[in-house]
């Protein structure tokens, strides 16, 4: 940066305040290149950010949100945020192991309340503050800052609902920015759509911008200056219908790259006591013309480069996620009852190429899982085979749901769940270890997870020729050679594979931690000791007969999974093997910590910190034999290690 550079002058909020509206200006223009060179560099969430520039600067100038409460909704879009508040020295090591995290997290800053990731959230959470602050009587004022078209999520209208009954301050910011993570669906996106094209939005526009300035800034007067300003917006197709119903003033729209305008709105409204909706229209990709074209591809990247002839996303192997859907455009070349849907996620699950091939059977929920889900259960129960992609962790959402509506009714809704275990630099938020839990207890459920791309299509095969329901968990990673040369053996319910044979120890590994297990049987052959590796296939219904062989074996037993050790695979193996009498203390279960959640970073970082890459099976398997009793090794000659 050059010496009249601004940003390496702002520590904190507070160094926001003595800055001109100019200065503002070019200070946005400062972050907004801050983002663009870590995001290229490391990967991370663009387009959003650079969306939100002069808003984040706007509140930290006119609040002071070490005292008042700032709640962001879809947390990805806080880069801004992290740099304004004593962070940007910090920045480049943001979703890095010992880094910052790409989502608000209150272990980094006081101006983090929540780590948040999940969208639909902070409206409600900001009535529990309002209320608790109420309750106190200490004064605090409530921001909401809702973008990506979180505001379309269920939740946010529960939130919106309760908001409405306070008599107190409470600000909803409505980031209007025409996207969502991918295109936004729906009535109420096409409804603000129809109203940000019209000729009535510039009207109110200019309306807002002329007058506002104007209104009293405290008590009673600038409530009813707004309740005045509002009436000239009545019988129209103003937002202001929806809102105002809902027990909101609503304000706006404003175009929300005015940062000396939206100061003035914000002082002007900070201190009135009732709910506000502020409604402020952005650009996402703002400052990168690559990313305003293609706001969806720049979501969350993967480093980049910016050439002359255009932007060049880092490439890498093919996918799960790839596979998968590869998977479901060849199985819907035969089978016209499949249709696709996702929850505001076509590019993360791959969906958006099954969209170009089949349009007519794909459907985008929008930020609402549990809907998505319902909507998939309508469709089978009309005759239609629904495959349901989500991430594990937004699944989670949709608990009832999948219960209630779809294994309930005994519906053959497939679920296929992506980001499932270790998910690298999203960290905790998104980490999908609970799905084998949750899901594992639902009569009728079958759990399955591919050990490579080609298992993808045959796990994918075998879900579809059910009558029940049944979910499919792959990570975000590249996908595997294939386990055995050759083609891939299809899919036998409740019927494992195994892998490799060994006479010493039996890792019994689940989806993707067959190919550590893999590895971590030629480390041990350097040891003198076989390992039989089984590719388990099923967390339910669990291969009875490979469990037995397992423990029948004589030497120990180790399970792996990317999950919980609380009710995922291992679990199920222990189980198993108490009903089958087998002796469960030769059992070793490998899977995330229990009870601390895993922290962003790479991948590669995550697995070996968790005992789950190849070295850290390795080393089960070696500890597992010491701690073997001598006489178990007496008693069997064959398990006893060839050192």
């Amino acid at each position: 940066m050059s010496d009249s550079a601004l940003l390496p002058n702002i520590k904190s909020p507070a160094d926001l305040r003595p800055l001109s509206v100019e200065q503002l200006d070019q200070l946005a223009g400062e972050v907004r290149q801050r983002i663009i060179n870590v995001v290229s560099a490391s990967g991370g969430h663009l387009a959003s950010n650079l969306g939100v520039v002069e808003l984040t600067m706007a509140l930290h100038r006119v609040f002071d949100f070490k005292q008042d409460y700032l709640l962001w909704d879809v947390g990805h879009q806080a880069y801004v945020h992290k740099i304004l508040t004593g962070r940007n020295d910090r920045f480049e090591t943001i979703r890095k192991t010992g880094g910052l995290s790409g989502f608000p997290a209150p272990s980094e800053s006081e101006y983090d309340l929540f780590n948040v990731g999940h969208a639909g959230t902070a409206i409600a959470t900001a009535v529990g503050m309002a209320r608790g602050s109420q309750a106190q009587q200490d004064g605090r004022r409530v921001v909401a800052v809702v973008g990506d078209a979180s505001i379309v999520n269920g939740v946010a209208f529960e939130g919106l609902n309760q908001a409405g009954t306070l008599r107190r301050q409470l600000m909803v910011i409505l980031n209007d920015n025409a996207m969502s993570i991918s295109s936004p669906q729906g009535g109420m996106a096409e409804y603000l759509a129809k109203f940000r094209t019209s000729k009535l939005y510039e009207d109110l526009k200019k309306s807002v911008k002329k007058y506002l300035p104007q209104v009293p800034l405290l008590g009673k007067p600038t409530f009813e200056a707004l309740d005045h300003l509002k009436e000239g917006f009545k019988a129209t197709v103003s937002p202001h219908q929806i809102f105002e119903q809902l027990g909101f003033v609503y304000v706006g729209p404003t175009d929300g790259h005015d940062v000396g305008h939206l100061i003035e709105l914000l002082d002007g409204l900070k201190d009135v006591d009732h709910p506000i909706l502020l409604h402020v229209h952005t650009e996402k990709g703002r400052g990168a013309d690559f990313a305003t074209a293609e706001p969806t591809r720049f979501h969350s990247p993967k480093p980049f480069k910016i050439e002359r002839k255009g932007v060049q996303i880092e490439s890498g192997a093919p996918s799960y996620t790839s596979a998968f859907a590869d998977a479901a455009i060849e199985l819907a070349k035969d089978n016209d009852k499949i249709i696709a849907l996702t929850a505001a996620m076509p590019d993360g699950t791959g969906l958006s190429k099954f969209e170009k091939v089949y349009p007519d059977r794909y459907l985008d929920g929008g930020i609402a899982e549990s809907g998505t889900v319902d909507i998939a259960a309508g469709m089978c129960k009309t005759g239609m085979r629904p495959v349901v992609a989500i991430y594990s962790t937004f699944l989670q959402r949709a608990f009832d749901q999948v219960f209630q509506e779809v294994a309930l009714q005994k519906l053959p809704v497939v679920f296929c769940m992506d980001r499932a275990g270790l998910v690298g630099g999203d960290g905790a938020v998104h980490h999908g270890f609970l799905d084998i839990a949750y899901l594992r207890g639902m009569p009728n459920m079958v759990l399955m997870a591919p050990g490579d791309g080609g298992e993808i299509i045959e796990s994918l095969r075998l879900a579809l020729s059910l009558d029940v329901p049944s979910a499919i968990r792959y990570p975000r990673d590249s996908v595997p050679a294939p386990l055995i040369n050759g083609k891939t053996r299809p899919f036998e319910l409740g019927k494992s594979l195994t892998l490799r044979a060994g006479r010493d120890a039996t890792i019994l590994a689940y989806g993707s931690s067959c190919i550590h297990a893999l590895e971590a049987a030629r480390y041990l052959v350097e040891d003198g000791i076989e390992t039989c590796v089984v590719n388990a296939r099923f967390a339910k219904p669990v291969d009875e007969e490979m469990v037995r062989a397992a423990f029948e074996r004589g030497g120990p037993v180790i399970t792996a999974e990317e999950h919980s050790p609380y009710g995922g695979f291992g679990t199920a193996i222990l189980e198993t093997a108490q009903k089958l009498q087998l002796p469960t203390q030769r059992l070793t279960r490998l899977a995330l910590p229990g009870d601390e959640f895993v922290a962003h970073g790479s991948r590669a970082h995550q697995l070996a910190q968790c005992g789950l890459d190849a070295k850290g099976m390795a080393e089960a398997v070696r500890r597992a034999l010491d701690e073997m009793p001598a006489a178990e090794y007496e008693a069997d000659e064959s398990v006893r290690p060839a050192i």
